[in-house]
């Protein structure tokens, strides 16, 4: 199935119900017995590690946790360029993104209550090729901006509770 028939489907599926168009994703974590750092999480039936690098206590088994946010940012990038160029009918070769981010340590261990504990500054790189015009490519830069959900999560402030069971 192409991309365009997936945007096609979904597009006749939400005009039918809107609810069509609701989703909702759930993880799970639990801490790997005998150990301090490392998590195993579960997303459906995948399975995949999270550990610190020794300089923040762990073993480094896996990334981290914020490697994997910027992991998901890039990720997200990736896929949400190419569902854009399908849906704007924009070639593509290829896509490449390099994410980095810049943390202040004296958030996250309480050292300074001023200083947050997450990202101060995330930085996206990214590279297209394929044979339309620099404008084209400007356009699908700007539509995914728009689209992207973990960019949004990014720039902007998202609910969050959190209740102990």
């Amino acid at each position: 199935m192409s991309l365009t028939d997936v945007i096609d489907g979904t597009r006749t599926a939400a005009q039918a119900d809107p609810r069509n168009a609701a989703v909702s994703f759930g993880v799970d974590h639990s801490l790997a017995t005998g150990t301090t750092t490392v998590v195993d999480v579960r997303v459906r039936d995948h399975a995949f590690t999270v550990d610190e690098p020794p300089a923040l206590g762990g073993t480094d088994r896996a990334a981290n946790p914020v490697e994997y946010a910027l992991a998901s940012l890039g990720s997200c990038q990736v896929i949400t360029y190419q569902f854009w160029a399908a849906r704007l009918g924009i070639p593509l070769d290829a896509v490449r993104v390099h994410v980095d981010g810049d943390l202040d340590l004296h958030g996250f261990f309480g050292f300074d209550e001023d200083t947050r504990p997450g990202f101060r500054d995330v930085r996206i790189s990214v590279e297209l090729e394929g044979p339309a015009p620099a404008e084209r490519y400007e356009q699908l830069r700007r539509a995914v901006d728009e689209h992207c959900p973990v960019l949004d999560l990014f720039r902007h402030e998202t609910p969050v509770s959190t209740k102990l069971a």
